[in-house]
């Protein structure tokens, strides 16, 4: 099997070629091909010698994915469905908004946490990605959105903002997370200050995290108040509870100085009511941080629904009155079921 060259940095790259005789140069370039080319084959890196691209590819290969699926909705939300070398398939969005161009990446082939609202969670865990198999998403959704010519921010199309809350929790491939991480700011040229990292709440991850003082958004998908409610949503992620979350989060704020965001999807009759507001107000008391209220995206095989519109503006209110500020996402790519891991559903099925 092939090695990837997707996933390496500038540096590596160089070291890479000065061991087979060519100038620390020739790494500079791979680098541009693969990052700001979005090339799929070692022969595409023209500006290579003939020779040294035919000495590279016995023993290396790009590293890209084919795509599988491709779904655009009506408020240009594009979803791709991503074929690995292995076969196995992982989901990736592209969001275009006036001020910007999104992009939401998975971590992992399925996910091990298993969330009860989650069709993500319904797959099972295959594997951890690696590092280029997540850039990889970012290129691919931007080479989509250029060939469809979306309406993107000075109809650039090239991602400026990067989530990783796809398939998977993010902290459990820790590694290939935080090398993403730095190959989408020092090779794609993404501000830390625009990457966000979703986590369940992993603690050491979080701890972790804390360590490595990025200016990245930490986003905690807390979804419930309660030990009790959590462990009805997230069955199978009872290692911490929620009052050792928070201190976690108390302390990263403390160690990096950045505000954190805690999402809290909203499913009706279970965690939307006036109760569970004044709970999750009195949790984050005092805490530097902002909460994203997000109406579930309906999934057709699991039993929950969207909340009522009353019952957001409710717990909002309740919120915004303890000093919280709140925001709440916009809804995007409902017509083609953007919630993660429904388009792999479906493909499976």
């Amino acid at each position: 099997m092939h090695k990837t060259l997707l996933g390496l940095n500038k540096s590596e790259l160089e070291t890479l070629t000065k061991t087979i005789g060519e100038s620390g140069y020739r790494g500079r370039q791979i680098g541009q091909w693969l990052y700001q080319h979005s090339v799929h084959t070692i022969e595409d890196m023209t500006s290579l010698p003939a020779q040294m691209r035919t000495r590279l590819a016995t023993e290396y290969e790009v590293g890209r994915s084919q795509i599988a699926a491709l779904q655009r909705s009506k408020d240009n939300t594009i979803k791709l469905l991503l074929k690995l070398h292995d076969s196995e398939t992982i989901e990736t969005v592209g969001i275009p908004y006036a001020d910007r161009f999104s992009c939401c990446v998975s971590t992992q082939v399925g996910c091990p946490v298993g969330c009860a609202f989650c069709a993500t969670g319904q797959s099972g865990f295959k594997r951890n990605l690696t590092a280029g198999e997540i850039i990889d998403q970012v290129l691919s959704v931007q080479e989509t959105a250029q060939k469809l010519d979306l309406p993107t921010k000075n109809n650039a199309h090239r991602i400026s903002h990067v989530v990783f809350m796809g398939m998977g929790e993010p902290l459990l491939n820790y590694e290939a997370t935080i090398q993403a991480l730095h190959l989408l700011n020092e090779e794609l040229g993404i501000a830390m200050r625009h990457l966000t990292i979703s986590t369940v709440g992993f603690v050491p991850g979080i701890r972790s995290l804390a360590q490595e003082n990025l200016q990245i958004t930490l986003a905690i998908s807390l979804h419930a108040p309660t030990d009790e409610l959590r462990r009805k949503l997230i069955p199978s992620f009872q290692q911490w509870t929620v009052e050792e979350i928070i201190r976690a989060c108390r302390d990263y704020v403390k160690l990096t100085g950045r505000r954190i965001t805690f999402e809290y999807c909203l499913l009706r009759g279970i965690n939307d009511n006036a109760a569970a507001a004044q709970q999750l107000a009195s949790l984050l008391k005092g805490l530097n941080c902002h909460v994203n209220l997000i109406p579930y995206n309906a999934v057709e095989t699991i039993p929950f629904r969207a909340p009522f519109r009353e019952s957001i503006q409710s717990f909002r209110e309740t919120l915004e009155s303890a000093g919280i500020i709140v925001t709440q996402r916009q809804q995007r790519g409902a017509s083609i079921a953007a919630a993660c891991g429904q388009l792999r559903e479906r493909s499976d099925a």
